[in-house]
């Protein structure tokens, strides 16, 4: 049942990261025209620009930022001090994600869940625009914290459920993930 779990968990997030990958770009692309509507706007004394495009552009970075997370602690990607960290045998890895997860980072999520929903859930009762002209409107994007940390949540049980496995696999299976982790590194 949990290899069911973290082979789902793995696939949901490793999509959701490729669906990242192309929110960077559309957002490189936003970003590009707000820098040139704003300079060509100025040369030619008509506002080309506009609130509605820096605020998506800023709400991409949001959704990449929060969504990133989970698809981030996938891959090993996050960021830790790895000098030590890489050194180490695949068990003694193993060990420090567990306790970073049972100690830090899913009660870290289970708290941001907690504190955020009753702002998050007033924003979607009074529908939480913008206070900019032509903004766009805040109650979806608080929305994606809950679902950030939700996905972030789940992928650290499935990563908990990974370093589980490798503490009570042999010294084979150790190794062979000793040679896995020595492509990854940061």
């Amino acid at each position: 049942m949990s290899d069911l779990y973290t082979r789902i968990v793995d696939r949901m997030t490793g999509g959701l990261g490729r669906f990242i990958s192309w929110m960077v770009m559309l957002m490189v692309v936003i970003s590009a025209f707000n820098a040139i509507a704003r300079y060509v706007g100025k040369w030619i004394g008509i506002n080309l620009s506009s609130n509605l495009y820096l605020e998506l552009q800023w709400y991409l970075f949001s959704l990449i930022f929060l969504l990133g997370a989970a698809y981030a602690l996938k891959e090993n990607a996050h960021v830790r001090v790895d000098v030590i960290y890489g050194r180490l045998r695949a068990r003694s890895r193993a060990l420090i994600n567990v306790i970073g997860s049972v100690l830090m980072l899913i009660p870290f999520c289970l708290f941001v869940l907690w504190v955020s929903w009753p702002s998050i859930r007033n924003s979607w009762v009074i529908r939480e625009g913008s206070p900019d002209p032509s903004g766009l409107p805040r109650y979806p994007i608080k929305a994606v914290i809950i679902v950030a940390f939700v996905l972030l949540l789940a992928q650290g049980v499935a990563e908990l459920i990974k370093a589980v496995r490798v503490l009570r696999a042999g010294e084979h299976e150790g190794a062979q993930a000793d040679e896995a982790h020595a492509g990854i590194r940061l």
